[in-house]
């Protein structure tokens, strides 16, 4: 005989997927003999123009993923369910949180309860062809907290270019992990560099796990014992969780592991060791705008026929920027990553605007050629040294020279 609690919450899930009202299921308590597997988030997408559910399977050390046609997913989920499986059920849909449950009894209830999502969910979470959308709305917590927005959420005039730079930021990185081995994958770890008073390390939280409904950790590094005073407070006011900020620098900063590196004007070489950094933590996406070209300039020759030009500081200084970058992006090529580098919105208190953009590569492919070309710049210019280089050598993820 069928459990009466148990058809209301099967009624209440097939109304939700019928008016496109999920948000995301997840299941949790789990009490079966799979080894690891600790609970199954599930979320509706578009697959081809044919509605889906997408479930990651959570284990201790790795995420799998499937994606299953509606009818069939459902009664995945409904399998999955019970004292022998999950014993905890959680559907979210807009304003609203049901929830089954089992007793050590065997006995299952259903709660009803209110529910911080506040919206339907967006068509840029339920396909994976998403239209062009503004990513952040005024309305945020955070914004008011960092001085983005007054009382009443209305935008501070002097913060418009901040505010315009913040929405580029999160455009960037949503086509990035649209195309990243992240697309699909449910927990994601954020190391944001330099991260300052936090605008960005802020937005990409509030994005990730409000928008995106992502398991999401967000760490800012900074220098500044203030500025990581400042964010501490914030981020304790507004109750946020997967979110902290700590004092350090790139230099010695070692996380076990991340997916998203962030480095947004790190002067001179400390751009090459969060880059290094980066790719030694498996990081799926790397994002940097570089500051300051020290290193290479000193170096450079001003091979034939190109000296007339370069006797101008001015252009010496241009060329020395292109090459360090166009370097960095060529070695990124060689460790495993597709790479853009382009011209970012201006930032606020500079006219640094370059981003280098690199997203990990689904599959090896060899690096000779890139390696080869890497060796005829140097050679061409006579640059003996170049920092990212060097360090990705001594880990032994280059050939030597």
């Amino acid at each position: 005989m069928q459990d009466p609690a148990l058809d209301r919450f099967r009624a209440h899930l097939t109304d939700a997927l019928s008016q496109h009202t999920l948000i995301k299921v997840v299941l949790a308590n789990y009490a079966g003999n799979e080894p690891q597997l600790q609970r199954v988030i599930v979320r509706p997408i578009v697959l081809k123009e044919q509605h889906c559910l997408s479930f990651v399977y959570r284990y201790q050390t790795r995420d799998i993923t499937r994606n299953l046609p509606q009818a069939e997913g459902l009664q995945v989920v409904m399998d999955l369910l019970g004292m022998q499986g999950f014993r905890n059920a959680h559907v979210h849909t807009p304003g609203q949180e049901w929830q089954l449950a089992w007793s050590k009894k065997g006995k299952a209830t259903v709660r009803v309860g209110r529910s911080d999502n506040a919206q339907a969910p967006a068509a840029a979470t339920q396909s994976h062809n998403r239209d062009k959308q503004r990513f952040l709305d005024l309305s945020r917590p955070f914004l008011h907290e960092l001085g983005v927005t007054d009382a009443q959420g209305h935008l501070i005039p002097a913060m418009a270019r901040k505010w315009k730079q913040i929405n580029k930021f999160i455009e960037v990185l949503a086509a990035a992990l649209e195309r990243s081995p992240l697309a699909e994958q449910e927990r994601i770890h954020v190391v944001d560099f330099g991260s300052g008073k936090g605008y960005l390390t802020f937005a990409v939280h509030d994005w990730l796990q409000n928008t995106l409904h992502r398991d999401v950790r967000v760490t800012g590094v900074e220098l500044r014992d203030e500025l990581v005073q400042l964010c501490q407070g914030v981020i304790q006011r507004l109750g946020l969780q997967g979110m902290d900020y700590e004092q350090g620098d790139v230099r010695d900063y070692h996380p076990a592991a991340l997916n998203v590196m962030i480095a947004l004007h790190a002067c001179d070489i400390a751009t090459d060791y969060a880059i290094h950094l980066g790719i030694r933590a498996g990081a799926e996406i790397i994002m940097c705008s570089p500051c300051c070209h020290k290193q290479v300039r000193p170096q450079l020759l001003s091979p034939h026929p190109l000296r007339p030009i370069l006797q101008h500081g001015i252009h010496l200084g241009q060329e020395a920027e292109m090459l360090t970058d166009g370097l960095r992006a060529l070695l990124l090529d060689a460790a495993g990553y597709d790479t853009q580098v382009f011209e970012f919105i201006s930032l606020e208190h500079t006219n640094k605007n370059k981003m280098i953009l690199a997203v990990k590569r689904s599959k090896a492919r060899s690096n000779e050629e890139v390696v080869q070309q890497i060796r005829d710049i140097k050679a061409f210019y006579g640059i003996r040294e170049q920092a990212l280089e060097s360090l990705l050598r001594a880990d032994g993820l280059l050939p030597a020279d």
